[in-house]
């Protein structure tokens, strides 16, 4: 694995074919967590496929559609179109430099035009293969078992997010009881109205401090994070590869 702090003479001596592109976000993780968790955890995700892969890791955008956060303030939300726009000139550049594989990594949960803009550029550009690493649909649930966090409901900015943050970046977790139970029926609005309507204060679950250390916390962050990116790992070469030949055969 290389990334974009390597050199070009580097880059060309080892001839890597495929690039890793991480995108997190600038987005709102309730009152006490600080906004860049996404764009670590897209990090995170990103070295641990370029590792598998033997890839280029370009640095990560802090950018995202979050729209569903942008009356927080602090959230910095782009459009699809724009996002998408800039991820296409990426790739299309580095593929006139040799490299074919790419995939994307997105930290976000929201980022729903991944799909939509894989599909459209895997049929655009013929000689190119764009994959995400969702081969592995249990790894979710995987990774919340081995953490202990079943039965927890939450979509962000609750304890989960609480134990991530402090598995990441502890030095700027704030901790403080916030959010509140969400009512079911909310979920039919979450992917078309601002959560500023549908929560209390951003969070889509909640944290109250309880008998666990911080130092306990952080582990269960790690143990869920690593976890879910393990998992995600397992059979990604061999999914990249297969799909790049099965897509650049002629004869199919």
């Amino acid at each position: 694995m290389l990334d974009y702090t390597n050199t070009t003479a580097q880059l060309t001596e080892h001839n890597l074919d495929t690039v890793v592109i991480p995108v997190g976000a600038t987005e709102q993780f309730g009152p006490y967590l600080p906004m860049h968790l996404d764009t670590l955890i897209a990090e995170k995700y990103a070295k641990a496929y370029g590792e598998v892969l033997n890839a280029y890791v370009l640095p990560a955008l802090p950018f995202n559609t979050s729209e569903e956060h942008a009356n927080f303030k602090g959230t910095v939300t782009i459009s699809p179109n724009i996002l998408t726009a800039m991820l296409e000139e990426i790739i299309f550049n580095l593929s006139k430099q040799g490299f074919c594989k790419f995939l994307i990594c997105s930290g976000h949960g929201g980022a729903y035009w991944e799909g939509a803009f894989i599909k459209h550029i895997n049929y655009k550009y013929p000689d190119i293969l764009v994959i995400h690493p969702h081969h592995q649909h249990d790894a979710w649930s995987v990774a919340v078992k081995a953490a202990g966090f079943e039965g927890i409901e939450e979509l962000h900015g609750g304890f989960m997010s609480v134990c991530t943050a402090l598995w990441l970046c502890p030095e700027n977790v704030i901790l403080q009881s916030m959010g509140s139970e969400i009512p079911d029926r909310n979920r039919i609005f979450a992917d078309f109205m601002g959560w500023d309507k549908l929560t209390k204060d951003g969070c889509w679950g909640n944290y109250v401090p309880g008998e666990l250390t911080k130092e306990e916390m952080a582990e269960k962050g790690r143990v869920f994070w690593e976890t879910f990116i393990s998992r995600k790992c397992k059979g990604l070469k061999e999914v990249l590869e297969e799909a790049y030949q099965r897509k650049t055969d002629r004869k199919s």
